[in-house]
This record gives C-alpha cells, sequence and structure tokens, in this order.
C-alpha cells in the first residue's frame, strides 16, 4: 500500500519540474512505497510533456485539468486520486524545499492517538519581494483576528494531512488557504512546522498582490461563516446494532 502521495498543483512551471521531482525523490528515500502526483492545472507551456519524460524515473503520475481551475482545484483532484492515507502539498513554483517534507508526514506517520489531521508549514526567510511579503503579512493578520486558527502563514503550500479527513472539509475556490481553520472546525489538532523558502528560480507567478486581496474578503467571510455554523457532536454506535 502507498504510503504517502505528494500532490503538486503546477500550472505552466515547466522548467521547475525537473529539480523539484528529484528533490521529491531525494526527501522520501526513506519511505517504503510512495506517489508524486502532477496536477497540470491547465499549462499552456511544456508542463505536461517535461512530467511525461520524466515518468519512466520515478513514481510519477500526471492529473490534467483542460482549463485552469485555480490551485485548490488542483490540489482537491490530486487529493481525490491520491492512493495513499496520508498527502503531503508543496508548490510547483520551486519554493517550497521539497527537503522539509519529511518535517510534514513523519508527524502523522507518529501519531498514535490519531488525532493530528493536519501538519501546516509556516515559512521563515521568505524570498518573496518586499510587496509580497507586506501584503501576505497583512493578510495573514486579519485572517488570524477574524479565525483565530493559531497560525502565522497560512499561505505556505508545505503541508501534510489525512486524506480522508481532508476529503470532508467542504470545498470552495482558494480554500486551500484556510486548511488549519477548517481541519480545526472538525475537531482534529493541528501542528505547525517551521520549514524554509527559496527564490523562483524560473517561470513567474500566477497571482497578483490585488487577486489574492480581492478574493481574501470573500473567502474570510465564507470561512467565519462555515466555522460559526459547524455543530459539533460525537456520534456513539450502538453495540449489536
Amino acid at each position: 500500500m502507498t504510503s504517502v502521495s505528494i500532490v503538486i498543483p503546477m500550472r505552466n512551471e515547466a522548467d521547475n519540474i525537473a529539480p523539484l521531482i528529484a528533490g521529491i525523490a531525494e526527501a522520501c528515500a526513506g519511505l517504503e512505497d510512495y506517489e508524486i502526483i502532477v496536477v497540470d492545472d491547465g499549462s499552456t507551456d511544456a508542463t505536461a510533456a517535461n512530467v511525461r519524460d520524466l515518468g519512466g524515473a520515478y513514481p510519477l503520475r500526471l492529473i490534467r485539468h483542460d482549463r485552469s481551475g485555480g490551485q485548490s482545484a488542483a490540489v482537491h483532484s490530486g487529493v481525490l486520486a491520491a492512493r495513499a492515507p496520508l498527502v503531503c502539498t508543496l508548490d510547483g513554483d520551486g519554493q517550497n524545499p521539497p527537503d522539509e517534507l519529511p518535517k510534514l508526514f513523519q508527524p502523522l506517520m507518529q501519531d498514535e492517538t490519531g488525532r493530528i489531521g493536519l501538519v501546516a508549514g509556516q515559512r521563515v526567510g521568505r524570498r518573496d519581494t518586499v510587496s509580497k511579503r507586506l501584503a501576505s503579512r497583512f493578510a495573514n493578520w486579519l485572517r488570524g483576528r477574524l479565525l483565530k486558527d493559531g497560525t502565522r502563514d497560512t499561505g505556505c503550500g508545505l503541508k501534510g494531512f489525512r486524506r480522508e479527513a481532508f476529503l470532508r472539509l467542504p470545498y470552495f475556490d482558494h480554500m486551500h488557504r484556510y486548511l488549519p481553520a477548517l481541519f480545526k472546525r472538525d475537531g482534529w489538532e493541528v501542528r505547525l512546522v517551521d520549514v524554509a523558502h527559496a527564490e523562483r528560480q524560473a517561470g513567474r507567478s500566477n497571482y497578483s498582490n490585488l487577486q489574492r486581496g480581492l478574493v481574501g474578503i470573500y473567502d474570510l467571510i465564507g470561512v467565519a461563516w462555515l466555522i460559526r455554523r459547524r455543530k459539533k457532536a460525537a456520534p456513539v454506535e450502538e453495540p449489536g446494532a
């Protein structure tokens, strides 16, 4: 049985694929069985072709969207296709160092209580532009005030979680930015780990600060509503029923 599925959402990241896949394979070398799932979110470059070229050397699977559905849609497609009970994600732009992956899957594998649902990376030493860092800092501050999710950086792509728990979360566009709050909403324990951040070596970002800011306002309102409307009840199965 596959122990961990590594899901990578990608859009027009052809030049970043080879070093990223090689790094993931090195980080997962200690695992008995794992898979790498690349979700090509409507790329118009050679992303899919480059993934196919690497298929013979790695436990690699390719899923393609016929049009761009956004990062949350790509992550969701990858998790649906995953064969392992544990899933780790990282961005396809190479800014999430793959050697940080063990920080995500090891706590889940070692969890004897079964209570940890999510291990979320928090970037330190970010290698983004000043404007992007400032915009992210404000967004994280506002989100923390409204959702009280206890994390300073939900935009980090490095996350590990239980597949079944993720698929029970309410799905919506941009949900990947609110996973700590959503997992806590469902009663799961969330672990936070500091992770490194690298400079983009090729390509360019698919999102602007303005795009993130505009959708973030609606997302915050929606997630806050979901949290307030959640009623927790512990089901107890009757013996012999």
